[in-house]
């Protein structure tokens, strides 16, 4: 699926590679909020957000809202309950939405008020898409995680957007700084969010995760065939 096939509506915003600089048409595009005919009503979506507290989830939900998301469509916020660092079973802690503090600060900000304690957060976002998707359905729900290991949130998260047919999985990337090309004991690079980048290559729906990059610069985003595109604020 095409990066102009993410949102549906009328005109959108332009994005464009940071490596080239061409544009390409994305979010509430005309072209992608067509059917083929004239007057075809689009079918409804799932769009699942993924919900943690860290400033990277609260871009991810911002980005959906303004960019994605219609009248119509069905909200869903996930959180996987992972297990401490260190517990039985546990795996380590999850890279996207890491930093609470931050988080509540940015749900403030974007609701025009004050921000919420850590365990809040969901109630905070889900009452974010209610003030901007005021007819939207929105789900907030809290998962365990289905398997062990270092991968468990990701597959938890997978294996929920497939079972209840999501067309739309939202979440938030976090990038790390890699100190002279540093590596993991397992290979990968330590610069990278491997909870994103698994969703990104295994997600049989499209799976669009999302950078801020500052306070009005727009967002970095990544889907499985299109790789650092530039959504300007």
């Amino acid at each position: 699926m095409a990066l102009n096939d993410i949102g549906r509506g009328s005109a959108g915003a332009g994005i464009s590679s940071s490596g080239s600089g061409n544009g390409i048409g994305i979010g509430r595009g005309a072209a992608a909020g067509t059917q083929g005919h004239a007057g075809t009503t689009s079918k409804k979506r799932l769009v699942m957000i993924i919900a943690d507290p860290g400033r990277e989830s609260t871009a991810a939900m911002e980005w959906a809202l303004s960019h994605s998301i219609v009248e119509g469509d069905d909200i869903l916020l996930l959180h996987v309950n992972m297990p401490p660092s260190g517990a039985p079973g546990g795996a380590p802690p999850s890279r996207t939405g890491s930093g609470g503090s931050s988080s509540s600060s940015s749900l403030g900000v974007f609701l025009g008020g004050g921000g919420s304690a850590d365990a809040e957060f969901m109630e905070t976002m889900r009452a974010a898409c209610k003030a901007r998707h005021p007819r939207a359905r929105i789900h907030a729900e809290r998962v365990e995680p289905a398997t062990e290991g270092r991968e468990a949130k990701a597959q938890t998260i997978l294996a929920e957007s497939q079972r209840r047919g999501v067309e739309l999985l939202v979440i938030g990337h976090r990038r790390f700084s890699s100190f002279l090309g540093l590596r993991s004991a397992s290979g990968s690079s330590r610069g990278h969010d491997s909870t994103a980048e698994f969703l990104i290559e295994h997600s049989k729906c499209l799976c669009v995760s999302v950078q801020k990059k500052g306070q009005n610069a727009g967002y970095l985003l990544n889907t499985k065939t299109h790789k650092n595109f530039w959504l300007l604020a």
